[in-house]
């Protein structure tokens, strides 16, 4: 099965989705927004399918929003940002992540949406909202606190600096680092266990840890999502925006 952005297969009860832009390390534009709130709501439909597994092509897992993109769209996609965001906090079966290479942006703050994430030895994480004159999204503002402690949460998507694969274990965003030949064989391993169970009992489970935090989820994703709106556009981000396609670093000295 392939959408414009993605390569999807299933693996008996599994179904793989791979980020598909590898020349652009899988940044995400406004057509993988939409294919991947489709791509997550076929599978959460589908009977056949008891787990998620998602990964990138080529060397990057998913390098952020596609920068190059912002600002000039003009069509309204058919499924927001905040549609992907309402399908991933409700979807009802285990989701694994196998981060292959960078994560930046929605690449590092997925992970705090996922049931369990895999990194491979090479990989690393960043949240660059900062330098790009922006705020945290993808309910990283509750999710990582949750997951890392509040004071290594708020150096994370305040600084912009990288997490290597060990950093996020050690904090607690990732489960395991994976040599990076054979990642891709032991997280298919480990989602073929959970797809060999009963999804009754899976879908129960991570609805039973889910729902008390559903709702801090959607007040911090709608909370984000406007903080976003209202940086975008603005004096840092436009120099950000600026410096990225100058090839030079953002000088926000004054703003």
């Amino acid at each position: 099965m392939n959408k414009a952005t993605l390569n999807i297969t299933d693996h008996d009860a599994v179904r793989l989705i791979l980020l598909d832009r590898p020349d652009a390390l899988n940044a995400l534009n406004a057509q993988m927004t939409d294919d991947l709130t489709d791509a997550f709501r076929e599978a959460d439909a589908d009977e056949r399918i008891k787990v998620v597994l998602l990964t990138g092509a080529g060397k990057a897992f998913w390098a952020g929003a596609d920068l190059k993109e912002m600002g000039t769209r003009t069509a309204r996609p058919k499924h927001t940002f905040a549609d992907l965001m309402h399908t991933l906090i409700d979807f009802s079966k285990p989701l694994l992540i196998a981060v292959n290479g960078v994560g930046v942006g929605i690449g590092a703050t997925i992970c705090g949406l996922a049931d369990a994430v895999y990194m491979s030895d090479g990989a690393r994480l960043r949240c660059p909202f900062s330098t790009l004159g922006l705020t945290a999204e993808a309910c990283s503002t509750v999710t990582f606190s949750a997951l890392m402690g509040h004071q290594r949460a708020s150096w994370f998507l305040l600084s912009s600096e990288w997490m290597s694969a060990t950093d996020c274990v050690e904090a607690g965003l990732a489960l395991d680092v994976i040599p990076a030949d054979e990642l891709m064989t032991v997280v298919m391993t480990k989602a073929q266990h959970l797809a060999s169970l009963p999804l009754a009992s899976l879908q129960t489970t991570k609805r039973l840890m889910r729902d008390p935090i559903r709702t801090q989820l959607i007040d911090a994703m709608t909370r984000e999502n406007a903080g976003l709106a209202s940086l975008v556009g603005g004096p840092a981000n436009l120099e950000a925006l600026d410096a990225f396609k100058a090839r030079r670093q953002p000088d926000f000295s004054g703003l």
